[in-house]
């Protein structure tokens, strides 16, 4: 293998010679001089790529450049050449170039030819007997310009070259540029089979013997001339270091794995390098750690450190570590993890690397707030410290060595932090204006995923559902081509999930469906991806009364452990499995579940709003225990908590359940009274389950007042009637009476068929029968008896039809 020429270098080195001479046509020196820096430098001339397909592209053109001389012709094959005969390519003068060098010795004479395409100094004029105070004629590349290195680098590795290297160069390049021969044949007619070297056409033309000359040929071409395509293929040390720093690049820096094209071609240029990079060792535990290989990953790590630590000592050994405990975080080897990195924090010390050390530190804050009681003795023990104390460290250490993205990271946590333990809104609000100022300043791309991605959690939590969805969009149209994939699939569900709560499950599953298949094949990614796709079909069944489905996703999502999910999705799916205990009549076990939940998020000091989540659970199962008055305490609780930690749609909801709790006692004039004051706000949360709610509870209120006008003669006063003057009792008129019950009654149809559309919009059957039987009960109070028996038909209906969706796996269709 080469250490850096390659023949496709010199076709590069021939197309820079076609531009010095004025060759190239006006409206190809842009594409030409493109192409050059792309393969020669790195340079992307599309700029950054859109897509993480477009991305890899990159390397599958690096890679069909080097086996391939296809590539020159796509490019050269539709441009014109100025100084031929009409007709001419701009190929057809590559292919003479390229075809001119005709032998070894031409080859050598090819790059001293080079350094005539660089400007000479003052003292090489001088020495010419030139003026050094005139311009030199043409164009000329200077010494320092990106092309003008380029084509110094290349002459001088060609001067380092072993003789035994500089034939195997140039064997390369005759296979390399022997796919052209078809167009010599045809525009030179004297062209022969040795036309490729110079020696042994001049051999033949000059009558040597035949056997002689075929044997010269063997001899210096082996099986080459008989078609043989066995040899190795023409690729340099340089091209496959660039390739896998290029590869490592895009899995630490957005989360994919390599796709299977790039990685098989990838495989066939090192299959006959007898010179195997250790970076391959690294980038192969990438892969199988991607994959959820964790036997291979595991064995490569350790090969991967064993070569470098041969040449490094223990400079690295922290980062070995480092990678170590990330990999056993990621395989559920918790306990294992959190002994690697601690030993990771203390080696960092001892080598005085501040950047690994704050890595670890940040690593260890993060895995703490999801795993709690794995870090808790740790915390007691003063080897940690809280969590405050540990970000504010960060924060001041990042900002000392300049460790922009982590800085920026620490912000967001406390921002976080603030939020999880219901602090103020304001002090978060700082924290993530502080975050966002240093990425607009920096121009870190790659730092918008979690920055919007706190922001749409925050807009959830303060009840404006429409500020949510338009954060996920801003992000997935505008900053997915510069984040990392897990970044993008967090998104990407956060936005499923508010579709799902407006009962859109098709348009959540098609957003999922968005997500790039390549990065799906990622181990973790793709786990991540099921699940909500499980979570969606969950819910789904369940409105859909099909228990039997829900039944069945339930059971393997409850096999999994607690910590394969997050906390949100824990608790979606803790509610899933309640909701279904709950619909299948078993309230004990409902009960015992929720009990249950509110202890683990108590003791465990969890997110706030995950405990008042569970409080409102708890609130709604006694409610429909028939015992909604036990829940009073908890539903004041619920709304306190709400209150205090700006939870405004958890706040609307604690509100409703004690509206229902007053609805209970009778109270129904301070029940409508709370509920005409939130219902208007739920409308901005883009919930239905909660409006339904609150409307449902809004027409039963009514329904407590229209029954209150016909035993106490009085609207609206309950038992405060009985306090009043007779006279205020006589005076008020039969008519006046039944004209406000019957306001009250037609307040209440309309809240319920609000409730209904909003049960209709997620398709929950069960709450849709609940809501038919009110209206029909409502329509037979008004004495409407035709629309009663419509709507106790409409009634019927469902019944049949959640039957029928039952028996179907739920299926609309």
């Amino acid at each position: 293998m080469a250490r850096y020429l390659t023949p496709a270098k010199i076709g590069l080195l021939v197309l820079t010679e076609l531009y010095v001479e004025e060759a190239v046509p006006s409206d190809a020196i842009v594409p030409v001089l493109s192409f050059i820096a792309s393969h020669a430098m790195g340079y992307d001339p599309n700029g950054p790529s859109t897509s993480q397909a477009a991305r890899w592209t990159k390397a599958e053109r690096a890679v069909s450049l080097v086996i391939s001389i296809k590539d020159f012709e796509k490019l050269l094959s539709s441009y014109p050449f100025l100084m031929g005969l009409p007709g001419k390519r701009l190929w057809d003068q590559f292919l003479n170039k390229l075809w001119g060098i005709d032998s070894l010795h031409a080859l050598g004479e090819f790059f001293e030819h080079l350094s005539w395409t660089l400007s000479r100094t003052k003292e090489e004029l001088r020495r010419e007997g030139l003026d050094p105070d005139e311009p030199e004629l043409g164009v000329k590349l200077t010494n320092n310009s990106p092309l003008g290195a380029f084509v110094r680098r290349a002459r001088l590795e060609y001067q380092r070259l072993r003789f035994h290297d500089c034939t195997e160069l140039w064997k390369d390049f005759v296979r390399y540029r022997q796919p052209t021969s078809h167009y010599q044949k045809r525009r030179n007619p004297d062209f022969s089979r040795y036309s490729f070297d110079q020696v042994l056409q001049r051999g033949e033309l000059e009558d040597w013997d035949v056997d002689k000359v075929a044997s010269l040929a063997s001899v210096a071409y082996g099986d080459m001339l008989t078609g043989d395509q066995t040899g190795g293929l023409p690729v340099s040390i340089d091209d496959v270091e660039n390739l896998l720093d290029f590869q490592i690049e895009q899995m630490q820096k957005y989360g994919n794995r390599i796709p299977l094209e790039i990685r098989h071609q990838f495989h066939d240029l090192l299959n006959d390098s007898f010179l195997v990079p250790s970076l391959t060792h690294y980038i192969t535990f990438l892969d199988a750690w991607r994959a959820g290989d964790y036997p291979t990953a595991f064995d490569f790590l350790h090969r991967y450190f064993d070569y470098t630590m041969q040449h490094r000592d223990r400079l690295f050994y922290q980062y070995a570590l480092m990678n170590l405990a990330v990999l056993q975080a990621d395989f559920g080897c918790y306990k294992e993890a959190i002994t690697a990195m601690l030993e990771t924090v203390t080696t960092a010390r001892e080598n005085r690397d501040m950047t690994c050390l704050n890595f670890s530190l940040n690593w260890l804050f993060h895995f703490g707030q999801a795993h709690p009681d794995l870090v808790r003795d740790l915390q007691a023990d003063n080897l940690l410290g809280t969590s405050k104390e540990t970000l504010a460290f960060l924060r001041v250490k990042a900002r000392e060595a300049g460790m922009w993205t982590l800085w920026s990271s620490v912000l967001l946590s406390e921002a976080k932090l603030c939020l999880i333990n219901g602090d103020s809104v304001a002090t978060a609000l700082e924290y993530m204006v502080r975050s966002s100022q240093i990425i607009v300043e920096k121009n870190m791309k790659g730092m918008f995923g979690a920055q919007l991605g706190l922001y749409s959690s925050l807009w959830n939590r303060l009840g404006l559902g429409h500020l949510t969805t338009v954060a996920c969009e801003i992000f997935l149209r505008c900053h997915t081509c510069h984040s990392m994939f897990d970044d993008e699939l967090k998104m990407i569900s956060r936005f499923s999930f508010a579709l799902l709560d407006q009962g859109k499950y098709r348009e959540a599953m098609e957003i999922l469906d968005k997500a790039d298949e390549n990065s799906r094949r990622s181990w973790k990614p793709n786990q991540y991806w099921f699940k909500y796709r499980g979570v969606i079909q969950l819910k789904r069944d369940l409105h859909h009364n099909n228990l039997d489905g829900a039944e069945q996703l339930l059971s393997q999502f409850l096999q999994s452990k607690g910590d394969d999910f997050e906390p949100d999705l824990a608790l979606v799916i803790d509610t899933a499995h309640i909701d279904y205990l709950t619909r299948r009549g078993d309230l004990s076990s409902a009960a015992e579940k929720v009990d249950q939940m509110i202890t683990e998020l108590r003791d465990e000091n969890r997110d706030i709003s995950l405990r008042v989540r569970a409080l409102l659970i708890k609130a709604s199962l006694l409610d429909k225990c028939g015992r909604p008055q036990r829940a009073f305490s908890i539903a004041l609780r619920a709304a306190n908590l709400s209150l205090r930690a700006r939870l405004m749609s958890l706040l609307w909801a604690a509100i409703g359940a004690i509206s229902n709790i007053l609805v209970s006692m009778n109270e129904f004039e301070a029940a409508m009274q709370l509920l005409t004051a939130v219902l208007p706000r739920s409308l901005e949360c883009d919930s239905p389950t909660l409006t339904a709610k609150l409307y449902s509870y809004f027409a039963d209120a009514c329904m407590g007042l229209a029954g209150q006008c016909e035993s106490d003669g009085v609207v609206g006063q309950g038992e405060e009637a009985l306090e009043q003057d007779q006279e205020a009792k006589e005076t008020e008129s039969p008519k006046s009476v039944t004209q406000r019950r019957d306001e009250y009654l037609t307040r209440a149809a309309m809240a319920v068929q609000s409730a209904f559309d909003e049960y209709s919009s997620i398709e929950d059957i069960n709450s849709q029968c609940e809501m038919m039987a009110k209206k029909a009960v409502i329509m037979k109070v008004l004495g409407d008896m035709v629309l009663a028996a419509d709507y106790a038909a409409a009634y019927a209906e469902l019944k049949r039809k959640a039957e029928s969706l039952s028996l179907n796996g739920g299926d609309t269709t």
